[in-house]
């Protein structure tokens, strides 16, 4: 991400998004905070299976960018512990260097279902000598924690207990924007970021309901697939062209530093969906978003699907038989659509010959700029599968 922090930004610019709901019934864009909701455990079967990929790829470096003199998280921090965790899922796009992006999946599918997170740092405070990469680190790390500890969850009651063991059952929800606003606390008093900002965009996948719950602010963000078509896809919420809105940590050296742009968790645009069997969920960066347009994204997951299908069966002179694949397959299928989202982006940001939707934006903001745009890019694909 580039030109996010500009001089023609105020100190403390905070705006109120507009809704960006759908107008369809199956999408509902919330204006007011979820509250924490009680909930009690459960043996029952889940109807809903998440199955979640990630993939990503860090931008090379500028020779032209003025270097930073980082100190990342040490290796046997909490924090660095678990970037390490993070970053050695299968991934063979890029390994492990994943650039100023950052994002979790906790999952907890056997209970509850799925929490996901992604984040984008802001590039542009290398040229106040600050490493963009840390803040995304802490703020996706404390989401991960606090989603860990309480799980967010549709109340749910076990019929087969009797009324006397429901009320002793307790629990509570952690909602997307309540585990935001928690994770930006958590980033703040976090001594090793002196400074930074980020977009974010948490979600969560409710194994019990089927619906999927979403705090979204700056140009991450996700959309849904239904058959052969986008169903739903949250709006980018921004300042002004390629400035996003941006949770952000100020030097506390300087009483005033009149470049950063200051955005909070309730600027966050809330949404709820109802998800279905098939549908493919994909969150991102703007490193996808600004090179991919949804169509590709479309025909990307469809191919996917199709090469699956195709491996799982073979013929014989008896007639077609299933074959299994080593691992659960609908793991793999949604590790294969990240990593092939992921490719397609880097193909694209190195392209100049072809128009993406970075340029069509520009266009529309009378700017001129050809071709790709390059930067970071990180993709978490998750799959839906009725069980019951």
């Amino acid at each position: 991400m580039t030109l996010s922090v500009s001089v023609s930004c105020a100190t403390a610019l905070v705006k109120k998004a507009p809704g960006t709901a759908s107008s369809t019934a199956i999408a509902k864009c919330l204006t007011s905070r979820h509250h924490a909701r009680t909930y009690s455990s459960s043996s029952l079967p889940r109807p809903y299976r998440f199955h979640v990929g990630a993939s990503w790829a860090g931008k090379p470096p500028d020779p032209r960018a003025p270097r930073v003199k980082s100190s990342p998280f040490p290796p046997d921090s909490p924090i660095g512990k678990w970037r390490d965790m993070t970053l050695s899922r299968p991934n063979p796009v890029a390994g492990k260097y994943i650039g100023e992006d950052f994002f979790y999946i906790q999952d907890m599918r056997e209970k509850s279902g799925v929490s996901i997170g992604i984040a984008d740092g802001v590039g542009g405070w290398i040229e106040s000598g600050i490493d963009p990469s840390l803040f995304s680190q802490a703020l996706m790390y404390h989401a991960h924690r606090y989603s860990k500890i309480a799980w967010p969850g549709e109340p749910e009651v076990d019929p087969t207990q009797e009324y006397e063991e429901r009320e002793q059952v307790e629990g509570w929800e952690l909602s997307p924007l309540e585990c935001l606003e928690s994770a930006y606390g958590g980033v703040l008093r976090e001594r090793n970021v002196l400074a930074g900002s980020s977009t974010a965009c948490i979600m969560t996948l409710n194994a019990s309901t089927g619906m999927l719950r979403a705090a979204n602010l700056g140009d991450s963000g996700f959309l849904v697939i239904r058959g052969s078509s986008v169903v739903y896809q949250q709006r980018s919420q921004t300042h002004f062209f390629n400035c996003p809105k941006q949770l952000s940590k100020l030097p506390t050296s300087q009483k005033r530093f009149s470049r950063a742009v200051m955005d909070y968790p309730s600027d966050a645009d809330l949404c709820e969906f109802n998800l279905r069997h098939g549908d493919i969920l994909i969150s991102y960066t703007d490193g996808l978003s600004d090179n991919v347009f949804p169509s590709e994204m479309v025909a990307i997951c469809s191919l996917v699907v199709r090469q699956f299908q195709l491996s799982r069966r073979t013929l014989t002179p008896s007639g077609e038989i299933e074959v299994e694949i080593e691992g659960v397959v609908e793991d793999l299928e949604a590790q294969a659509m990240a990593e092939r989202l992921v490719d397609y982006a880097r193909m694209c940001m190195n392209n100049t010959r072809r128009v993406s939707p970075f340029e069509r934006a520009a266009a529309r903001e009378g700017m001129y700029f050809r071709g790709g745009k390059v930067d970071d890019v990180t993709v978490i694909v998750a799959t839906v599968q009725e069980v019951i």
